[in-house]
């Protein structure tokens, strides 16, 4: 889980930038859907760590075009590599109060 405290100031500014790609089917952001596992920069290369929601996710070529849009949005940001993973599996439990109550989620 992606730990906010953690991150470098070059590494939140990603973070504020991930949080302006909206999932199109579910019309909440990546971070609030908890897709988001990790950020890490070093240098001018930017890595993010993430899953989706299913596996054949059919949009994810275009959700990895709008990741990296705007992470190249950051001044300090030269490339950006999307390291996509399974584990630990995405669940609605993963998605901030925000999201599921937007959603309508309940627990």
């Amino acid at each position: 889980m992606l730990d906010k405290e953690k991150l470098s100031p070059v590494e939140q500014e990603v973070l504020k930038q991930l949080q302006t790609v909206i999932d199109p089917e579910l019309g909440i952001d990546l971070v609030n859907l908890g897709l988001i596992y990790g950020i890490e920069v070093n240098d001018q290369q930017c890595k993010i760590t993430m899953t989706l929601t299913t596996m054949g996710c059919p949009i994810s070529d275009l959700l990895y075009k709008m990741i990296k849009e705007a992470v190249l949005q950051v001044a300090e940001i030269t490339e950006c590599e999307i390291n996509l993973v399974w584990e630990p599996a995405w669940g609605p439990d993963k998605m901030s109060r925000f999201a599921r109550m937007a959603l309508g989620v309940h627990f």
